[in-house]
């Protein structure tokens, strides 16, 4: 027995409206987070590339908030899953459950939290590594397995998983696997005060803002579709390559920094996620076609996450962030013939 699926109406967005659908959608979740484009512009990227998204920032900056805006922007299903460490895979996934009917006692799948279109994993590095590989499968596939039956996850289906980088006691890191299916790990900075000000009056006065519904799932789905459709010159799609090339000390592209101190480069998704994130910022600013610049602009949150240092580079205070900005200035980009 399958999940019931939602019937949405088939949805035909032209290129020149992707930009204004999009505009609209970062307008309204604006009118709940102060400030933090960056933050909304790269999140909502994960969202259009039919991906998930890796949030990390001290408590209190609105990583939370931020995913329950989007589920209020978008006219679709949502569920937050809280991370513990005696959080189990079945509180995830669903399980079977023993029901009379008929007069027999039979088994009934009853679907878990990951059944949702928004599916937010707050403080995902709480829970155990067994409970955290019970998402690889979702997050990559789109689909869940339980007593060996396959169930798919309506789309559009997107993962955002938050977690505190300064209480380390009780956490599990994710590996490296689970890593890589995130298309961005999104730093959350600290506001600055202007935005500090406007937070104060948005949160402590009697009135709560909340954000209005401005797109639906089919929407969605439809975006990420163009966002597929975006063609790629040869010569970008080489850079984008170029650029995961450089992050394996043994390529012969490969900076010093990175020969120095990085054990291990980013997988193919890596690249992947260039291209992808690249057509989004595309169409975001107007244009059917990737540049030089929109693969530069998304490699950061892209990379950060799949560059392993190693003990030397730890020991040094090495960031990732230093390794993928060394690459930016030191890889060339190809000339067009």
């Amino acid at each position: 027995m399958e999940a019931p699926v939602t019937t949405e109406p088939t949805v035909r967005l032209a290129p020149e409206a992707f930009a204004e659908r999009a505009q609209v959608i970062e307008r309204e979740i604006g009118r709940v987070i102060v400030g933090q484009r960056d933050l909304v512009r790269q999140t909502l990227t994960g969202l259009l590339a039919n991906s998930h998204v890796l949030l990390e920032g001290v408590p209190g900056l609105g990583k939370t908030m931020l995913v329950r805006t989007i589920a209020d922007v978008i006219d679709c299903t949502f569920s937050r899953i809280q991370f513990t460490p005696d959080l189990m895979p079945a509180d995830i996934t669903g399980t079977n459950i023993l029901i009379e009917e008929g007069g027999q006692r039979v088994f009934r799948f009853q679907s878990g939290p990951i059944f949702a279109n928004l599916v937010l994993a707050d403080e995902i590095n709480r829970a155990t590594p067994k409970t955290q590989s019970s998402l690889l499968e979702a997050m990559q596939e789109h689909q869940v397995t339980v007593a060996r039956q396959r169930f798919k996850l309506d789309p559009p289906f997107f993962v955002l998983a938050t977690q505190n980088p300064l209480e380390m006691e009780g956490t599990y890191p994710l590996p490296e696997a689970q890593l890589d299916r995130f298309i961005f790990k999104v730093m959350v900075p600290f506001p600055s005060e202007e935005d500090l000000i406007s937070i104060m009056d948005r949160t402590t006065g009697a009135e709560a803002v909340v954000a209005s519904k401005v797109c639906t799932a089919a929407e969605i789905v439809e975006m990420q579709r163009l966002a597929r459709a975006v063609p790629i010159a040869p010569h970008v799609t080489a850079y984008a390559v170029s650029i995961l090339a450089a992050t394996h000390p043994d390529q012969g592209r490969a900076p010093g920094l990175v020969r120095d101190y990085v054990r291990y480069g980013g997988s193919p998704r890596g690249a992947q996620a260039l291209v992808t994130a690249g057509k989004i910022y595309a169409l975001l600013d107007g244009r059917f076609n990737v540049s030089i610049d929109d693969i530069r602009a998304v490699a950061l949150p892209a990379l950060r996450h799949r560059i392993i240092l190693n003990f030397e580079g730890e020991a040094e205070g090495i960031t990732s962030e230093a390794v993928v900005r060394t690459i930016l200035d030191t890889v060339a980009a190809p000339t067009v013939e």
